[in-house]
């Protein structure tokens, strides 16, 4: 493929890449990286003094020099109609097959996603940006090599898009030499293919966007989109986001998040999942605040409940949505008493969310659809919940960070060794969404995985049988894990169970905790697609 000016595409073939890359989208891209991949490195960078300050002692809190848009009374502006009853969505990674059920599925709305729940291949990235054009042209009907033929029905789920967060590049794509913004290439190709069209059509570009840690980064954001509008001439505010609260930092910055992006902002989200990676990543060397085994955090106590609830209220006193988190249960199809369990915490999730007040929730299978449907239009007969304020909840810096009670079992240790293993074999293979013991895991539980690991290592964490989590005993279980799971391996094969296994020795045993575990396995990802 040609490259266009300074911008350099060195990527395999693909067979659909210049319906994407055209020579007016490339230039279009250019011109957004060039002009905010400055502002994204340094608000990279001040990630990481912000994480030497929390090591060194300091703890999150609300910034007093925001004091007065916290106190102000100001709201966001106008949502669309197709975005005003959002009771369940549905959500998962951008491949045909994918999208054609989701779309399908009677949820109200499909966050297409580019993110967690995608591993960034060139194949998934490109051909996730064709399989979008098709779907919102209803061109996407396909047979599968069994003979099985999809196709979208009249009535679909509202769109919208997940770009990769900030932290991510887009190593295919250089300019002057460095990879661009995995952000700036997932949403401007997508708004530059598919703004007007959605426009025509009665809808709208909408995206999701993920990974904030600040204010700032709103506001970059906010630059980008007004510079997109204005470059591409379609209607100020147009593009309208829901911003995922899953860093423990944005949790203090909710009011500030929605005031920067007030024009184009329509609610906030509570990603739970990569909202707890984020804690123990911001604890990371914080003895106090290691927490127990995944299962026993929940979203019913400590910090969890803490942030949910003041997620609502922020939101319902702004004019925005308050968009629950996604219950990681699937149908177990072969076990029926199995199946009941998983239904029932489903359900009690569900309901808990519908009761305090949130407007929408996320499931990650069609099955479980009209299972959230059933909660959400029992307990909220109104397309949303807007007119509930929640003033009676009231919530301090110190309830968002404090940490949730239980213990550390040997059985958790070893299912977070196994959960990563299964999940980084499978990333490696171009699969970012995999059902492991009958939930859906993506990039963020995988995440909890190796950070819980991390920390209960470092900082020799007792377990409820009286030992400590050392290497020796992390060693011991993988290597255990990693027996089984290549014993009877095809795809994923052994050695990528084997690739799996040393990434995860690395991050969960390393000097330093790494920020993200995507970032290594991004480059072993290039790796294997280079040959």
């Amino acid at each position: 493929m040609p490259n266009h000016s300074r911008l350099q595409i060195q990527a395999p073939h693909h067979p659909d890449a210049a319906r994407v890359l055209s020579a007016d989208a490339l230039a279009f891209l250019e011109g957004v990286a060039r002009r905010f991949e400055p502002e994204r490195q340094r608000l990279l960078a001040a990630r990481v003094a912000r994480q030497a300050r929390i090591n060194a002692g300091e703890l999150p809190g609300f910034n007093p020099d925001t004091a007065a848009i916290r106190a102000g009374n100001w709201r966001v502006t106008s949502i669309p109609w197709d975005l005003q009853d959002r009771r369940v969505e549905i959500t998962g990674p951008v491949d045909r097959k994918m999208i054609v059920n989701a779309l399908n599925s009677g949820a109200k709305t499909f966050m297409a996603d580019f993110e967690d729940s995608n591993a960034p291949t060139w194949v998934n990235q490109i051909g996730g940006q064709v399989n979008l054009y098709d779907a919102i042209r209803r061109q996407i009907d396909f047979t599968s090599a069994e003979g099985k033929h999809y196709a979208l029905k009249q009535k679909t789920a509202t769109l919208i898009v997940r770009p990769r967060g900030w932290h991510l590049d887009e190593a295919h794509v250089l300019l002057d030499g460095q990879p661009i913004s995995g952000s700036l290439f997932d949403f401007a190709l997508f708004l530059f293919h598919n703004g007007r069209e959605l426009i025509t059509r009665g809808s709208g570009p909408y995206f999701y966007l993920p990974k904030l840690e600040s204010h700032f980064e709103a506001r970059l954001w906010n630059l980008v989109i007004d510079h997109c509008e204005a470059e591409l001439g379609l209607p100020r505010g147009c593009v309208k986001v829901t911003v995922l609260i899953e860093t423990l930092l944005a949790a203090f910055e909710m009011d500030e998040i929605l005031y920067e992006l007030r024009e184009h902002i329509v609610g906030l989200n509570c990603g739970r999942w990569d909202y707890i990676f984020s804690y123990i990543r911001a604890f990371q060397t914080d003895a106090a605040r290691v927490l127990p085994d995944r299962a026993q955090v929940t979203m019913a106590q400590g910090f969890l409940r803490a942030y949910s609830q003041r997620l609502i209220q922020t939101c319902h006193r702004r004019g925005a949505f308050a968009m629950g988190g996604m219950a990681a249960q699937i149908p177990i199809k072969n076990d029926p008493a199995a199946n009941d369990a998983a239904l029932a915490k489903v359900r009690a999730d569900k309901e808990r969310e519908a009761s305090d007040g949130h407007d929408g929730t996320w499931v990650a299978h069609p099955a479980l659809v009209p299972v959230a449907m059933e909660i959400f239009d029992r307990l909220m007969p109104t397309p949303n919940q807007l007119h509930r304020l929640r003033e009676d909840v009231s919530v301090s810096a110190e309830d968002l960070i404090r940490p949730q009670p239980g213990a550390i079992t040997e059985a958790g240790v070893r299912i977070n060794i196994n959960i990563a293993l299964q999940y980084l074999a499978a990333w490696f293979t171009g699969n970012g969404c995999v059902p492991i013991h009958n939930l859906m895991e993506d990039a963020a539980t995988a995440e909890i995985a190796r950070a819980q690991l991390w920390q209960w290592t470092h900082a020799g964490a007792a377990m409820d049988n009286g030992q400590t989590v050392s290497h020796e005993l992390v060693e011991r279980l993988l290597q255990d894990e990693l027996i089984k799971l290549q014993s009877n391996a095809s795809h994923p094969t052994a050695a990528d169970f084997a690739a799996a296994a040393g990434l995860l020795r690395e991050m969960a045993l390393g000097a330093t905790f790494e920020r993200f575990l995507t970032l290594p396995a991004y480059g072993l990802l290039l790796q294997r697609e280079r040959g």
